[in-house]
C-alpha cells in the first residue's frame, strides 16, 4: 500500500502533489478526480500532464486496461467513470495549442477509437463514447489541416459516424459536428466523396440522425446536419446524389414549426432545397471518383 494516504473532505491537494499521484496506483483514481474536477482551474495542466515524468504513460495504461471490459461488455459504473476522468485528461492535452501537435505525433487519438466502436447502450459505455467524442472533439476545435488529415489517415471517421447512428443526443450533436468539421476542411470533403461507399456511410448516418429527430427534437443536432449536407453539396456528384437521397422530413415541411424563431436555421435550410433544385451541375473533370 502507499505510504500516502488520500486528504481528507476541505483540504486542497496541491496540482503537483495531484500529479505525483497519477504514478501511484493506490492514489491514482482520487487524482484522476481531483484533476477533472479542477481542471479549469490550472490553464497549463496540460503541459504538466505531457511533460511530468511518466504521467501520459500511467494514462494511457489505464486506457489499454479498460479495453477487456468491452467485449463480452462487463465495464461497471466505476470503471467507467474512471477511464473517463483520463479521457477528460487526454481532451485537455488536445485541446492545449502546445500540446495538440505532439499528442498527435504520439499517435494518442487511436487509443480512443475503439470506445466509439461499441454498440452497447448502458449508460457506462454511453458515458464511455461521450467522453471519447469529447477528446476527438478538442482536436478539431480549431481549423487545422493537419488534425483533419491525421482523423483521415488513422480511419476515425467510421466509428464517429457509428456514434451518430447509435449514441444519445449529446453524443449523436458532438459526433455530428465533429463530421461537419471534417467536411468544412477541403482534404475531408474530398476524402468523404472520394468513393461511393464514403459518401453513402457519411449520408446514412446523417439520414439515421434526421428520422431521430422526429422523435427526439434536437435544434443544435439539427443545425449540424443541414451544415452537413450543405458542404456535401461543394461536391458536384454528392450534389447530384443527395438530389436523390437527402431525408424527406428535410424537404417536406417536417421541421418548419421547430425551426419557427430560428431564421438562420431556416435560411440554412432553405438554402440546401435550393441549392439541390437548381440545374444539373457541370462536373468537374478533375473531380472525385465517387460514383464511378
Amino acid at each position: 500500500m502507499s505510504s500516502r494516504e488520500v486528504p481528507s473532505p476541505g483540504h486542497p491537494i496541491p496540482l503537483k502533489r495531484l500529479l505525483l499521484d497519477l504514478l501511484d496506483p493506490d492514489l491514482r483514481g482520487h487524482a484522476l478526480f481531483e484533476l477533472c474536477k479542477k481542471r479549469e482551474m490550472f490553464p497549463d495542466l496540460a503541459l504538466l500532464l505531457w511533460h511530468s515524468f511518466g504521467t501520459i504513460s500511467e494514462l494511457l495504461l489505464e486506457i489499454i486496461t479498460i479495453y477487456r471490459a468491452l467485449s463480452p461488455p462487463s465495464l461497471t459504473p466505476a470503471a467507467s467513470n474512471r477511464v473517463c476522468n483520463v479521457l477528460a485528461l487526454f481532451q485537455c492535452v488536445a485541446s492545449h495549442p502546445e500540446t495538440r501537435t505532439p499528442f498527435l505525433n504520439a499517435q494518442l487519438p487511436c487509443f480512443v477509437y475503439p470506445f466509439l466502436r461499441i454498440v452497447d447502450k448502458t449508460k457506462p459505455f454511453e458515458y464511455l463514447r461521450l467522453t471519447s467524442l469529447g477528446v476527438i472533439g478538442a482536436l478539431v476545435e480549431v481549423e487545422d489541416t493537419e488534425v483533419i488529415k491525421f482523423l483521415l489517415q488513422s480511419e476515425a471517421i467510421p466509428p464517429c459516424l457509428q456514434a451518430m447512428e447509435i449514441g444519445s443526443e449529446l453524443s449523436k450533436t458532438v459526433a455530428t459536428s465533429i463530421v461537419e468539421k471534417v467536411l468544412l476542411d477541403d482534404a475531408g470533403l474530398c476524402y468523404l466523396c472520394a468513393t461511393a461507399e464514403r459518401f453513402f456511410a457519411t449520408g446514412h448516418a446523417l439520414a439515421v440522425v434526421s428520422v431521430s429527430l422526429i422523435e427526439q427534437p434536437s435544434l443544435r443536432l439539427l443545425k449540424h446536419i443541414i451544415c452537413c449536407y450543405l458542404r456535401l453539396c461543394d461536391n458536384p456528384r454528392a450534389r447530384v446524389a443527395l438530389r436523390i437521397c437527402l431525408p424527406s422530413m428535410l424537404r417536406d415541411g417536417t421541421f418548419d414549426d421547430f425551426l419557427r424563431g430560428e431564421p438562420s436555421t431556416q435560411q440554412s435550410l432553405k438554402q440546401l432545397l435550393a441549392t439541390l433544385a437548381a440545374g444539373s451541375p457541370v462536373l468537374d473533370p478533375a473531380g472525385t471518383s465517387m460514383g464511378a
